[in-house]
């Protein structure tokens, strides 16, 4: 089978999801390219942009393919113009409330009109959360396929053993507002920790320190599923993170992770500090996260989920 995967960019977020299910495939013996565009680097640009010199770079190859799987609403309209049997978006979080968070509300309002244009030109609509996949259906009466971003726990072998920080904290994540790095940076000085800003550093080295850490906070505004919890939950680090998006599908409270509620900040502050004084708890948190993940988000588990997605969208009609 012959696929091509669209991203703005092949790291992080839904663009590190899509090379992960690539590497895969090809792994498993499908043929999966990746369209690699440029984008011009300025903030309110880079998504225009990315959408309009890949479509001209899907207009004008001739290569075919049996599948073009697009992820995320700019590579949208690459997808349509790419010449293949079916057509594929993946949506992790409502674009349109995101734009409206982080642009200007005539920005937002252009996208929210032509949204359902825009996800119409599919075949077929996933995401990675069932809050996600709730949403659109209540907001546009429109079906997506949820599937789980696996985690490929075969990484985790580069990562070399490292020595605990005493209640260090771990924050992994962009330095963007949706990802509430502020909130954190707020509260800093009343917490009895260490806080260690992961923003910009490649995955071997996020993951060290990751695993030397006391716990991870997650004080998102909103996400869907964010990658770095499953990662968390594998290195038995427990998560403290904000109940918005998909974190409640991963997160039970109490139980294999601790819920806040978003830019609740004397709560976050409480849980924090409660948490680092109680290793106990700590520790079976994170015992819990790990035996959830490698319950149900492993590719061990999820890989016949994959193929037989795509198996079965090219028998339909």
């Amino acid at each position: 089978m012959k696929i091509l995967f669209i991203s703005p960019r092949f790291s992080g977020g839904i663009g590190g999801h899509a090379k992960r299910v690539a590497d895969k495939l090809n792994e498993y013996g499908y043929e999966v390219k990746l369209m690699k565009t440029t984008h011009i680097p300025i903030k309110k640009l880079k998504n225009p942009s990315f959408a309009a010199f890949s479509s001209l770079r899907a207009i004008i190859q001739n290569e075919k393919f049996d599948i073009v799987h697009a992820f995320n609403f700019p590579s949208a309209f690459a997808m349509k113009y790419t010449k293949a049997k079916k057509k594929v978006l993946s949506i992790h979080g409502i674009y349109s409330d995101q734009v409206q968070s982080l642009h200007s509300n005539v920005t937002a309002k252009a996208v929210s009109s032509n949204e359902l244009k825009v996800l119409k030109w599919a075949d077929k609509l996933t995401t990675d959360s069932k809050a996600v996949k709730e949403s659109y259906k209540k907001k546009l009466g429109i079906d997506l396929e949820f599937l789980y971003a696996p985690l490929d726990t075969k990484k985790f072998e580069k990562i070399k053993d490292v020595s605990k920080k005493e209640n260090q904290i771990a924050f992994i994540g962009r330095d963007s507002y949706e990802k509430g790095i502020d909130i954190l940076k707020n509260i800093e000085s009343r917490l009895n920790g260490n806080v260690v800003y992961c923003t910009d550093l490649d995955w071997e080295n996020t993951m060290s320190i990751l695993k030397s850490s006391s716990v991870l906070v997650v004080p998102s505004r909103m996400e869907s599923i964010p990658q770095v919890i499953k990662e968390a939950f594998y290195l038995k680090i427990p998560v403290i993170a904000t109940n918005v998006g998909g974190i409640p599908e991963l997160i039970t409270n109490e139980e294999n992770g601790l819920l806040v509620e978003p830019e609740n900040s004397t709560q976050l502050i409480e849980t924090i500090n409660n948490l680092l004084s109680d290793k106990d708890k700590a520790r079976k948190i994170g015992q819990a996260g790990y035996n959830f993940v490698i319950k149900n988000l492993t590719w061990e588990v999820l890989l016949p989920k994959y193929t037989n997605f795509y198996e079965n969208l090219l028998k339909e009609n």
